[in-house]
């Protein structure tokens, strides 16, 4: 399958955020946290129209991805989040990008959550 010319693609938001939490918070219940919060919020059109997408989590710093059009409901399904596998959590919002580099050059600075040189092997 071909991939899309860039005119053609969904154009997307990654959302900086830094997880105020009790405790350590694995992503794989982070990842099921939101979808469960996605879907009671938004019901299950909303949810495919958002495409909330945990893109990276380490640390309890992360950036997820949504539609460009849906980032405050993106933004109020993450504040619904208040306990994670009965850990109190809360999400801050540290900012909005239109790249993940740019999110997480801008607000994540001195973390490893997205790293060019690793990925490398993704475009080849």
């Amino acid at each position: 399958m071909k991939v899309l010319p860039p005119t053609m693609r969904e154009n997307k938001r990654y959302l900086a955020f830094e997880l105020i939490a009790d405790g350590q918070v694995s992503r794989d219940e982070l990842i099921r946290e939101i979808f469960s919060a996605s879907g009671s919020l938004l019901g299950d059109l909303g949810s495919s129209e958002c495409n909330i997408w945990l893109f990276a989590f380490d640390d309890l710093k992360g950036v997820v991805s949504c539609e460009r059009e849906h980032v405050w409901q993106t933004r109020a399904v993450l504040a619904t989040i208040t306990n994670v596998k009965g850990k109190r959590v809360s999400f801050h919002i540290l900012g909005v990008s239109g790249t993940v580099l740019g999110a997480t050059k801008k607000y994540l600075a001195g973390v490893d959550v997205f790293n060019p040189e690793e990925q490398s092997h993704i475009n080849e």
